[in-house]
This record gives C-alpha cells, sequence and structure tokens, in this order.
C-alpha cells in the first residue's frame, strides 16, 4: 500500500463504527468513511471534543453539525524546505473538506519525477481536477498544467488555492469544461502533454448535464486520452475510489492501453492513510505508469 505519511496538518486519530476521527490542523472533524466496519471502543478524548460532525442520513447524503468551527481555515503541505501548498478548507454538503489527504502520497511521487527529470517543459494534464491539489503539487515542481473540471466552483476554489500557495503566477490553464469533450478538441488541435492524471468519480455530470459513470466510461476514456500523450512522455496517473475497480484492474486497463505504443513500467497498489493507533486506513487505489 502506498501511505500518505508527510502530513503535518492532517492525522487520522481513531476510527470506529463507520467513522474516521480526524484533525485538520486545529480543528476536529468526524465524518463518515465506509471503509470502517469494525466498532472498537472510543478511548481517545478527542471523541468528545468535535468541531465538526457529518451525520449521515439513512435516506442518503447527510449534514454536518458545527461546534466552534470557522467558515474557512487552511492547511499547509510541506515538501521539502521552502516547498509547500496551502489548501483553503470548507467543509461542505457532500461531507468534503477540499482536500484529499491520502493523495498527497501521489503527489510526491510526481513532485519526484518532475524535479528528476530536469526537463523545463514538462506538460501537464489534469482532469477531474477538483481543487487542484495535484494541478499545485506540479506547478510547485516546474510544470506548466491544464487543469480541467466540469465545476466552476471548484475551479475557483483550485485558483484560491494556488493564491494562498503563491503559486497564482505558475504556468497553469484553468478550464471549466467537460473532460470527455475537452480532450476530444484537444485531439483535434494536435495537442499533446508529457503527463496525465485523472481522478475520475464514480458517478458525475458534466455542464450541460453530460453523464459520467465511471464502470461505463473509464477505458474508453483511458484509450481517448492516451491519445493525448507525447512522443516523450513522463507519467500517467489513474486513481479510482470506486471498489470494483481494484488496483489489478487499473494495471489491466492502463498496460492494454499504452502496450502498443509505448515501453512503459506500470504498477498499481491501494493508497491509505496512517492511522495514530497504528492502522492504515484504505482509501482507494491508484495505478501509475512511467515512461522509459
Amino acid at each position: 500500500m502506498w501511505i500518505a505519511d508527510n502530513w503535518k496538518d492532517y492525522e487520522v486519530i481513531d476510527t470506529s463504527s463507520g467513522e474516521k476521527l480526524e484533525r485538520w490542523g486545529d480543528y476536529i472533524l468526524l465524518r463518515p468513511d465506509p471503509q470502517v466496519i469494525w466498532k472498537t471502543k472510543r478511548k481517545n478524548h478527542f471523541w468528545k471534543e468535535l468541531n465538526g460532525h457529518y451525520h449521515r442520513s439513512n435516506k442518503g447524503g447527510g449534514k454536518w453539525e458545527f461546534f466552534n468551527l470557522p467558515q474557512t481555515w487552511q492547511i499547509d503541505y510541506e515538501f521539502e524546505a521552502g516547498k509547500r501548498l496551502t489548501f483553503n478548507l470548507q467543509p461542505f454538503k457532500f461531507k468534503h473538506t477540499g482536500v484529499f489527504p491520502e493523495q498527497a502520497v501521489n503527489w510526491e511521487w510526481f513532485y519526484r519525477l518532475i524535479k528528476e527529470s530536469k526537463r523545463s517543459d514538462i506538460k501537464v494534464l489534469n482532469l477531474f481536477a477538483y481543487t487542484g491539489g495535484a494541478t499545485l503539487s506540479a506547478l510547485l515542481a516546474g510544470a506548466s498544467v491544464t487543469h480541467v473540471d466540469a465545476s466552476k466552483g471548484m475551479v475557483n476554489w483550485a485558483k484560491e488555492n494556488a493564491v494562498s500557495s503563491s503559486l497564482e503566477g505558475g504556468s497553469v490553464r484553468w478550464l471549466v469544461d467537460d473532460c470527455t469533450k475537452f480532450v476530444e478538441r484537444e485531439i483535434r488541435r494536435g495537442n499533446t502533454y508529457d503527463a496525465i492524471i485523472m481522478d475520475p468519480p464514480s458517478y458525475g455530470r458534466g455542464p450541460k448535464g453530460e453523464i459520467w459513470k465511471i464502470e461505463d466510461n473509464i477505458y474508453d476514456f483511458i484509450m481517448l486520452t492516451s491519445k493525448l500523450l507525447s512522443d516523450n512522455p513522463l507519467f500517467f496517473l489513474i486513481n479510482s475510489y470506486t471498489t470494483g475497480l481494484q488496483s489489478s484492474v487499473l494495471t489491466y486497463m492502463l498496460s492494454t492501453v499504452l502496450k502498443n505504443k509505448y515501453t512503459a513500467h506500470i504498477e498499481a497498489d491501494e493508497i491509505g492513510l496512517p492511522v495514530k493507533n497504528g492502522l492504515i486506513l484504505p482509501c482507494g487505489a491508484s495505478c501509475r505508469a512511467t515512461f522509459k
């Protein structure tokens, strides 16, 4: 398992009965987690010292209950001395805060790849780019990035994170667009990228109501997007939070798509977060291709 264990401003304190107890900077949140099917005793004192609790509804969805939690606050993630990102956090209705902290293990991976390549012209395409954790990590490493997400609110949030991270002057295009339609247009334009990152949702809708269902669409989308790889690519990263798309499935799909044109090293694994009691909490899977 690839573990995001370099956080200072975030930690999973404990887990039990379908919930995870987390510290986000100075604030303690309790949120649902479907992986937590065990019912261990809640001994840690922070279980009773919450700043926010997301209550899951039996009818689907849920709502937040707050206890002295500001509307917004910030946390940092440091890669190395003098190289850090600052994220603006805000709880919103689908239990999220604006950062998937487990993805830091992937940020670290491609941050090093970009830095060690010693290339000054790395072009990265980040699809389903959310609030920009991957985008900012690539910018910090020295790449130029095209950031694409169907939600205008998420793209604006990513821009705010760029400003907070002092990366607003970086080489980045912020695009509100349906990812499939954008890729199709880029192919027609003849544009290419040296690295591709995709973090597709299990289910979603584009700006004009386009339906995305990962089990139905992911393979064709990988096939389509691979046409944007340059002749000298650096990496290809796919993330999945869908239970049915295990790491071996991701490996097979990506290797099948790439094998006829590229020589690539492909590996996949679960990604996870350390818990203070010694547990590693699984948080989905990732598949990485690096090119020779």
